[in-house]
């Protein structure tokens, strides 16, 4: 394994809603895994990361492109790929959100590359809607860009990735798995076993849903690792997945067990968490404890 970060000014990106001053930098961290190499990308303030986002190069593709605030990051460490000898042919999107697409725009303006996206994904990533404030600071308001529709697979010289939709993070998601080698790169599908927060507009049934497909899916090598939206990497990604899903089986169940006994939704959530998160003052309610709790409480889950 081979690993290396990197710390710079911020330098000019079309795209980019803040530029980086004082002491607030952009992140770039590069970890080579075999064959894949792993770009985590972040603005950073007071010493430390906000928000890790992840891209992924395997094989001359590109998966996902972090965010707005670190494209020019990005594409200067393309840049230095592709003078090693090591140049980027595809991008592929995993879906629309603002941390995954942000330096779409650049590489087309550069590199001529047109990402490849979700169906559904492609009106909201030509013509994206603007952000609440928070995601404007964390992440930056992504330009338009024009990405083409995914196929079934997506191929390269040596590797052939299946695309399997995932809704439950958002609609329009999908996960690349090469079933040969056993990897799967999720997105923000799943990126970690246990969670107590839920942004108000994803669905925990269908998430449960989608971790349950691939978990089952089969593999050349049996096992399934996991590349995950925000740089971490599970090995069994199936042992992972299923703990996920048993974890909230059962807080499913032990909320409706509380709803039963006439608690309401904060009590319930105070009951489980013991309060809500501090990402409920900080996102105006976006992301919540609370909002987990109501969508264990709508899912239908046994």
């Amino acid at each position: 394994m081979c690993r290396r970060t990197t710390c710079r000014q911020g330098f000019d990106a079309p795209g980019r809603e803040v530029p980086a001053t004082g002491g607030d930098r952009l992140l770039l961290d590069v970890t080579r895994l075999g064959e894949v190499t792993c770009i985590r990308l972040s603005r950073e303030m007071s010493g430390r990361p906000v928000y890790w986002t992840a891209a992924y190069l395997v094989d001359g593709l590109l998966i996902d492109t972090g965010c707005a605030h670190t494209a020019a990051e990005l594409a200067g460490f393309l840049e230095e790929e592709h003078a090693a000898g090591r140049p980027v042919s595809k991008v592929a999107i995993t879906h629309h959100h603002e941390d995954h697409i942000g330096a779409n725009r650049l590489l087309e303006e550069h590199w001529g590359l047109k990402a490849l996206a979700p169906s559904p994904a492609i009106p909201l990533i030509r013509d994206f809607p603007d952000l609440e404030p928070y995601r404007r600071f964390v992440w930056g308001q992504p330009g338009p860009s024009d990405p083409q529709p995914l196929g079934e697979v997506v191929e390269t010289a040596g590797h052939r990735f299946r695309v399997v939709p995932v809704p439950g993070h958002c609609r329009d998601h999908v996960a690349f798995v090469d079933e040969a080698r056993g990897w799967c790169f999720s997105g923000d599908l799943f990126v970690a076993e246990r969670f107590k927060v839920l942004r108000s507009d994803e669905d925990v049934g269908e998430m449960v849903r989608s971790m349950e497909t691939l978990a089952r899916l089969p593999t050349g090598t049996g096992r399934l690792v996991l590349f995950t939206g925000i740089g971490r990497v599970f090995e069994d990604g199936r042992r992972s997945l299923e703990r996920c899903v048993r974890y909230l089986r059962d807080l499913a169940r032990r909320a409706r067990s509380l709803r039963d006994e006439g608690l309401s939704v904060p009590a319930i959530r105070d009951t489980l968490f013991g309060r809500e998160s501090t990402f409920a003052a900080l996102t105006g309610g976006h992301y919540s404890s609370e909002n987990l709790v109501r969508g264990l409480l709508e899912a239908e889950l046994d």
